[in-house]
């Protein structure tokens, strides 16, 4: 990387285009007056070229060529990878003993 590239650090949102993700790049500053931090957040296109990256992870992005209308950005290196809990399916059992008065209550008898 020369010193003149633009970098940037984000989190990666969208990963469903070939050899593109979207990465979300949020900003701090203070507001002039208030001195309160304002946060905001830019969303780059970004070239991924081995499709490596998927949503969740921490990347750094670097400033390069125009690669297409919207791509100027792509990734330097994946900093973290998402982690997800493998879960099995569970079971939704439900007693019958709990189905039974609700199906009395919803049909009352007719009485004349």
């Amino acid at each position: 990387m020369t010193g003149k590239q633009k970098v940037r650090i984000g989190r990666v949102v969208g990963d469903k285009m070939d050899k593109t993700v979207v990465v979300s790049v949020e900003t701090r500053r203070q507001h002039r007056l208030y001195r309160r931090t304002i946060r905001s957040w830019r969303r780059y296109k970004v070239h991924d070229e081995d499709n490596a990256c998927q949503r969740g992870d921490m990347v750094r992005i670097v400033e390069t060529r125009p690669l297409s209308k919207e791509k100027r950005w792509r990734v330097a290196e994946i900093l973290s990878h998402r982690e997800l809990a493998e879960l099995p399916p569970e079971e939704v059992s439900v007693p019958d003993s709990e189905t039974a008065p609700a199906e009395s209550a919803a049909a009352p008898e007719a009485t004349p």
